[in-house]
């Protein structure tokens, strides 16, 4: 079953890729953000999301190299699974208002990611555009309510064999309450587990690290700053 999810909810206010790429043709870095809205995100947990996430394109923005290199997409899900941003470069990401509801549909949220990144990759390549290693960044408090479908090993066999193929980089991100089991059968990398809600921590981090990898070549491998370190924002 064929699915290609990635074209509903496009950012309208995005320009079409030949636009994009002529009047900004620097190399990209694309970053799809996979983020849980469900029901037990509710309250203080998606307010904190919400402001590491404006943080994060605060960041960004802030930084000449990275607004022009860092492309940032969104897939929320919660209920169902939204594409809430497609890709646009730093400068012009507008994090969407975030809403908490429904079930976790994780599987479908992070097949659609991957289908988002390999499209952005043709459209690179058509428009001869060199690319870093595209990022996959999941953050989740609960577990797949869809793990019983198709979708849950289709996605793991797809994050397995991507990563072995250094097509992308996956990082999966546990919240208070998250099932980290699922998500090391998901993840070739260990999950990591959020020190309560220190999301704007999180976001800064991931904002430094894309901003290192903006300033190097494509090829190059980035040392990233340890996350579980004893001022970091994570534990394993």
């Amino acid at each position: 079953m064929e699915q290609q999810p990635f074209t509903s909810g496009a950012n309208p206010f995005a320009a079409d890729s030949a636009s994009q790429f002529a009047e900004n043709p620097s190399e990209r870095c694309a970053c799809v953000l996979v983020l849980d809205v469900s029901g037990s995100m509710a309250g203080r947990p998606i307010a904190e999301l919400q402001e590491g996430l404006t943080s994060y394109r605060d960041s960004l923005a802030a930084d000449a190299l990275a607004r022009q290199r860092v492309e940032v997409a969104l897939v929320t899900f919660g209920g169902s699974v939204e594409v809430a941003h497609s890709f646009s470069t730093a400068d012009l990401f507008t994090p969407p208002t975030l809403v908490s509801r429904g079930d976790t549909p994780m599987a479908q949220a992070v097949n659609t990611a991957l289908d988002m990144v390999e499209a952005r990759k043709q459209e690179y390549r058509s428009h001869g555009v060199p690319f870093y290693r595209p990022w996959v960044f999941l953050i989740t408090d609960g577990g797949p309510t869809d793990a019983g479908t198709f979708l849950w090993p289709e996605a793991v066999r797809r994050i397995k064999e991507g990563e072995e193929g250094k097509k992308f980089t996956f990082f999966a991100v546990g919240v208070e309450g998250a099932d980290m089991e699922r998500l090391r059968e998901l993840s070739v990398r260990d999950p990591l587990k959020l020190k309560g809600l220190a999301f704007r921590s999180l976001f800064q981090w991931l904002s430094s690290s894309q901003q290192s990898v903006s300033r190097s070549k494509p090829a190059d491998d980035v040392p990233l700053a340890n996350p579980t370190g004893p001022n970091g924002w994570a534990t394993v």
